[in-house]
Formats: structure tokens, C-alpha cells, sequence
């Protein structure tokens, strides 16, 4: 059974998708989709942790329902990188 939720992904550009949600009574995961797994290198020390994916999820399982569109650039926010008052952004000045 699939268990769909709306999700904001950021492949090539920002979107609304569609996705599958682990179970939340699996026994394996215990609904978090997968549990991390450390290993060791040849000496056995600590080399990393890896993310096991549990069957009753499958992560990749997504599927795009609307791009969200780019704000145009002349409503982008530009940083120039000065203050012409010096305040620092903020002023001391009461509320009118």
C-alpha cells in the first residue's frame, strides 16, 4: 500500500512532488524509512556510516506534480554590500 505525501524537491529546479512515506508501524524501521548502519575499514576502525533503506519504503519512488516558479529578477533581493546610513540596517528612530 502506498502512503503519498506532498514534498518540496530541488532536482534541476524547485518542485512540488509527490512521494511515498515509510509505514509507520513497520517492525524493521519503526516508520523512519531505514536506520544507519557504522562499518570499519580493513583495521577496524571507525571508516563511516551508511543509510540502509527498509522493503516497506522506496525512497526513489517520486513523482513531480508542479514546478514552482522562479521569482523574477527584478523582484530578487540583492545584497550591494553597504549601508548608506551606517545604522547597520536598523534605525533608532520611533515608529510614526
Amino acid at each position: 500500500m502506498i502512503r503519498l505525501r506532498i514534498k518540496v524537491v530541488c532536482w534541476s529546479r524547485p518542485a512540488l512532488a509527490l512521494t511515498d512515506t515509510p509505514r509507520p508501524n513497520c517492525p524493521q524501521c519503526r516508520g523512519e524509512g531505514g536506520h544507519h548502519h557504522d562499518y570499519g575499514d580493513h583495521t577496524g576502525e571507525y571508516a563511516g556510516t551508511e543509510w540502509v533503506s527498509c522493503p516497506c519504503w522506496d525512497e526513489n519512488r517520486c513523482t513531480v506534480l508542479l514546478p514552482i516558479p522562479r521569482r523574477p529578477r527584478w523582484l530578487r533581493r540583492r545584497d550591494t554590500g553597504r549601508d548608506p546610513w551606517g545604522t547597520g540596517g536598523y534605525s533608532d528612530e520611533p515608529p510614526f
